[in-house]
């Protein structure tokens, strides 16, 4: 609230020095009051109230008849002062994280599934004994965070409480047992996994909310011998967990600062993109170990890594491979098919994605093994 100032209240000429007079409090415009509003103004129109303090002329008389006023103005200017701010609609998230030095999540209705997964998400993680994901440690005292990651399984759930804590709990339980961050930090063997991942940045992608986004692109035309890439499920699974980790770490949720937008109220601005390239696939759609390999990868990155994917890309797919797209498409939800776009030459990719690309894929930048980030390899 703002107020006018007023003159400061007359005093009797001093008979001998000069005492400085008190100023009446402000006077604040008139305006609806809560209770805190309320009780800052009673004390401070106690200590506009209050007697002014007599001279070092006065008498011991009026001295003492002033004492218990002065201890008046002691005690109502200390109520102002730790009397509560009045309450307001509640800050922007700009003005919360200025303030507190954190972030903050907008306010929601105690009914809200997000308000009441946040109630309930320290019972899963009792359950699995387990408490992070994507490198965020699920905590009431970190509630941004917290509710970035709580905020995705609704999502992925069309704000279904019951299957989002299933679906936090069975990843909970996966990232306890397969340990995906440790997986990051691995080497692979070179033969296996050569040239097949890469992560870069992508500014100014058309329609996106971010200025940066992250591209994750799988070389499949890169495999030398289906047999020794795919032919351990597990090996593989793990090094495309370890690819899919390390991209989602580059969303830089542990940093972030701005909310996920309820269901169906706006985009996710933590998710990235992937592409998926099959120039010069060489393997035959019935090789049995490759169609294991699509099955389990899809089915463990839809399960435990819902809502990081914002569009997926097939680039340069033959004909012959079409029953990749179709296999796909029946593990995971319709919602998420809709982010599925089939490209049929890899330097139509900038129509979609923008010219910060690498040039074999429309773009302006260098070629893809120059500027994309990958795994570590023993020789």
């Amino acid at each position: 609230m703002s107020a006018e100032p007023v003159a400061a209240a007359p005093v009797a000429e001093p008979s001998e020095k000069k005492v400085e007079p008190v100023a009446e409090a402000p006077k604040a415009e008139p305006t609806a009051t809560t209770n805190e509003e309320k009780k800052v103004e009673e004390a401070t129109a106690a200590v506009a109230a209050a007697p002014v303090p007599a001279t070092e002329s006065s008498t011991e008389k009026d001295l003492e008849k002033t004492e218990p006023s002065e201890k008046k103005v002691e005690e109502a200017t200390a109520a102002v002062a730790a009397a509560p701010l009045p309450a307001s609609n509640g800050p922007s998230d700009a003005t919360a994280t200025a303030l507190s030095g954190e972030p903050a999540w907008p306010e929601t209705p105690a009914d809200h599934p997000l308000a009441k997964f946040f109630e309930e998400f320290e019972e899963l993680v009792k359950q699995a004994e387990y408490d992070e994901v994507y490198g965020i440690k699920l905590s009431k005292s970190e509630e941004f965070k917290t509710k970035l990651i709580l905020q995705k399984f609704l999502r992925a759930n069309a704000n279904d409480l019951v299957k989002a804590k299933e679906q936090l709990l069975d990843t909970l339980k996966f990232r306890k047992e397969f340990k995906p961050l440790d997986a990051v930090n691995e080497k692979f063997e070179k033969e296996r996994f050569e040239g097949l991942g890469f992560i870069t940045e992508v500014e100014d992608v058309p329609e996106s909310v971010n200025k940066k986004d992250i591209v994750t692109f799988n070389i499949y035309g890169a495999v030398k011998d289906n047999k020794k890439t795919f032919g351990d499920l597990d090996g593989f699974l793990r090094w495309r967990v370890a690819l899919m980790e390390r991209s989602v770490h580059r969303l830089n949720l542990s940093s972030a600062t701005k909310p996920i937008p309820n269901y169906n109220e706006g985009p996710d601005p933590y998710q990235g993109f992937q592409v998926h390239d099959y120039l010069q696939v060489s393997f035959l759609r019935q090789d049995p170990a490759v169609k294991a390999a699509t099955k389990k990868t899809v089915e463990t990155l839809g399960r435990f890594y819902p809502e990081t994917l914002s569009r997926k890309f097939f680039v340069n797919v033959p004909v012959v491979m079409q029953w990749v797209y179709t296999a796909v498409k029946l593990f995971v939800a319709k919602e998420t098919q809709k982010k599925f776009v089939v490209v049929s030459y890899g330097n139509q990719l900038a129509a979609e994605l923008g010219s910060g690309l690498p040039k074999e894929y429309g773009g302006t930048k260098r070629e893809l093994k120059g500027v994309g980030e990958t795994l570590g390899s023993t020789e």
